[in-house]
């Protein structure tokens, strides 16, 4: 390949010469640190190579620094309907669970009764918890499932409370099964040249899920 040819000198060329190690990270950080904050990004459908890495349902989740969100909102009454998207963020000022509320459903309609489904990549923090208690105790219309792939810093006792208050709200909070991934392959994952393929779930994805639903039973009783 190109790249691994040997390049000639700087006096030969008159180029410099390229930075050492130090002086590129240098350089990186100097670039990341003019970066703007990272935004809250929603759509339709996202790359399958985003599914396949943040969705896993890995016991430890190092390296994944953003958070996915796929939603289903259902409405009945007078305008009945449904309609489905996600969002991601990658510790942006507002996380996905804030974005949603403030972007997706700012305002629950008194004359509607709204069933909403979430699949996201980890449950909670416990800041955000707290606020969508909070909106499920003001908008008794409103229901919200949200299943998780993975649980956030589960074994930290003030995380427990969180996810027990979210119960209490009426939250029904669950761990992903496999066919759960695959709805969301099916139905929020890009296909590639549009040709649904078929999903594939990982060696250990049965057993991360009977982990993960053991755990989350001894922290909601």
């Amino acid at each position: 390949m190109a790249e691994n040819q040997e390049k000639p000198s700087d006096t030969q060329t008159g180029e410099e010469q390229p930075e050492n190690a130090e002086e590129s990270e240098e350089k990186k950080k100097k670039e990341l640190e003019k970066l703007p904050p990272f935004e809250i990004v929603g759509g339709e459908r996202f790359p399958a190579f985003f599914f396949k890495f943040q969705f896993r349902n890995v016991e430890y989740s190092s390296g994944r620094n953003k958070t996915f969100l796929c939603y289903v909102v259902e409405t009945q009454g007078k305008e009945s309907g449904s309609f489905r998207g996600y969002l991601e963020d990658e510790h942006a000022a507002a996380h996905v669970e804030d974005a949603f509320f403030n972007n997706i459903l700012p305002t629950c309609d008194p004359n509607l009764r709204y069933n909403v489904t979430w699949y996201v990549s980890s449950s909670p923090c416990v800041p955000c918890a707290g606020r969508i208690a909070q909106i499920l105790q003001k908008n008794k219309n409103l229901r919200l499932s949200i299943l998780v792939s993975r649980l956030f810093m589960w074994e930290e006792p003030e995380m427990q409370a969180a996810l027990k208050k979210l119960k209490t709200s009426g939250c029904k909070l669950k761990i992903m099964k496999p066919q759960d991934f695959e709805y969301i392959w099916q139905n929020f994952v890009e296909q590639e040249e549009g040709e649904a393929k078929a999903f594939e779930p990982w060696e250990d994805i049965q057993e991360n899920f009977l982990y993960y639903e053991e755990k989350l039973s001894e922290v909601l009783h």
